[in-house]
């Protein structure tokens, strides 16, 4: 018999793998775009949410983001036919079943929100279709609930964004996932994600003026979401290391060389997270108000954060208990 083969992407006690890194990272993307959204819309934008470009890709990838996210994850169970049984029987004891839950109802209150947001919209795109005109009417029913329902939205987004931490932490055996900073770092990586997603799609797809005052609030959030991230990495790996036992061999093993250390270093904290923020703070304004600045910068952020879900996912489960 042939000894097994030891990669970067392949190892004795891998689980997991990349397809659930990206579902980690799609899950964080949507729930990280609602959160800023709603911040924006209650700050700055109000009754004009509608006409945002901000608001419009998180109509267009939040939702989407969740869809394709779960459409990885059906492909990648064992009997993917079977995974109807999980959104119809729950199970209290099981970090899946809870998730699924959650996903159901996010969707849920996510597409009515956005549909009351754009409902001038959709009535117009319906017009031409007399048996739909009823959408319209209830649209414009549900109307004075809209603010009733961003509370509940924030609070949805917000389990949803820590969640996807506690479907790693849950594994026990590996000394680096199961770790109870994880949550929060999952939730404020995707709202970084967020942000960076938004800021693409907004100035790309729907022109969304550079100097316009709901994307410099939302430029404004960036600064401090990553020196949180920072701050839970910090407390992250510190936790470990003073736990000592295989804690602190899993972190020796994630940070100390490597594949996977060097995708840490170099892509998370140097191109994800360092290098956007000294553009922002050494760059003029002239420069940081130009289309391909911010595309470059978001575009680092974003991948950053899609390498972190990836360098989390294999480097947790590289060393066992």
């Amino acid at each position: 018999m042939s000894p097994t083969l030891n990669t970067p992407f392949h190892f004795e006690s891998l689980v997991w793998d990349w397809p659930i890194a990206i579902y980690l990272f799609l899950i964080g993307v949507s729930a990280g775009m609602v959160v800023v959204s709603l911040l924006v819309k209650q700050r700055v934008l109000r009754a004009e949410a509608a006409q945002s470009g901000l608001l419009k890709s998180t109509a267009i990838i939040a939702p989407l983001a969740v869809i394709c996210g779960l459409f990885i994850l059906i492909l990648h169970l064992t009997r993917p036919w079977t995974f109807w049984k999980l959104m119809f029987f729950y199970s209290p004891h099981s970090v899946m079943s809870l998730g699924v839950m959650l996903f159901q109802i996010y969707m849920v209150v996510l597409l009515l929100w956005l549909a009351v947001i754009f409902r001038h919209w959709l009535t117009a795109l319906l017009q031409p279709y007399p048996k739909l005109c009823w959408v319209g009417k209830v649209l414009n029913w549900l109307a004075p609930i809209e603010r009733k329902l961003e509370p509940v939205m924030m609070l949805l987004a917000v389990a949803l964004g820590a969640y996807t931490g506690f479907l790693l932490s849950a594994l026990k055996s590996y000394p680096l996932l199961n770790n109870p900073v994880l949550p929060v770092l999952f939730l404020f990586s995707g709202v970084s994600s967020g942000i960076a997603a938004m800021v693409l799609c907004s100035v790309v797809f729907f022109k969304e003026p550079v100097h316009s005052p709901a994307l410099a609030f939302v430029h404004r959030l960036e600064k401090p979401v990553v020196w949180l991230e920072l701050f839970l990495l910090l407390a992250f790996f510190a936790g470990l290391w003073f736990g000592g036992g295989q804690k602190e061999v899993a972190v020796g093993v994630a940070l100390g060389g490597g594949f996977w250390a060097l995708m840490f270093w170099f892509w998370v904290i140097g191109c994800g997270m360092v290098l956007p923020m000294a553009l922002n703070r050494y760059c003029s304004q002239k420069v940081r108000h130009r289309v391909p600045f911010l595309l470059m910068v978001s575009g680092l952020s974003l991948f950053g954060v899609l390498v972190l879900r990836f360098f989390i996912l294999y480097a947790g489960q590289m060393t066992v208990v």
